[in-house]
């Protein structure tokens, strides 16, 4: 069964609630290319009156790994995924809706398929940028991700 943007909307109610009430939404998956946002509210805001930064990870990470989730899934084999590292940087105030958008599934695929071939563990550098409704990049995010076949 394939991974969707209602079923990773439940799946935040439930395991992740504090980005489901933070407000971040899977937008749309594809095969290359996943879209999540999140509005800026008084729930999410720091005393700045902008987003709060650990909310604009939350909806960036998911944009990486929902990636990452339906590769696995697609792959049938048993893969386990960890966040080893990430880093961001930050140009302007996140206010209004923010997109989180990555479309890096094609180099999800070669690590899983290289992990598959050599049973060794995988990493992968994933990129999410975070762009305002205007259209400006207000964060850039990237995000480690380490993948592994289980035995």
């Amino acid at each position: 069964m394939p991974v969707s943007p209602r079923k990773l909307n439940t799946f935040l109610l439930f395991k992740l609630p504090a980005a489901y009430f933070c407000g971040v939404r899977t937008k749309s998956l594809s095969d290359t290319t996943c879209v999540v946002s999140v509005k800026h509210r008084w729930i999410n805001q720091n005393p700045f009156r902008s987003m709060f930064w650990a909310v604009q990870g939350m909806a960036a990470e998911l944009t990486t790994g929902a990636l990452v989730m339906s590769k696995i899934r697609e792959s049938g084999k048993n893969i386990s995924m960890l966040v080893a590292n990430n880093n961001a940087s930050f140009s302007k105030k996140a206010t209004g809706r923010i997109t989180f958008t990555c479309s890096e599934g094609t180099k999800i695929e070669e690590a899983i398929h290289k992990a598959i071939e050599t049973g060794e563990g995988q990493t992968v550098w994933l990129h999410a940028n975070g762009i305002n409704a205007e259209g400006i990049e207000v964060s850039k995010f990237n995000f480690e991700w380490t993948l592994k076949v289980k035995s």
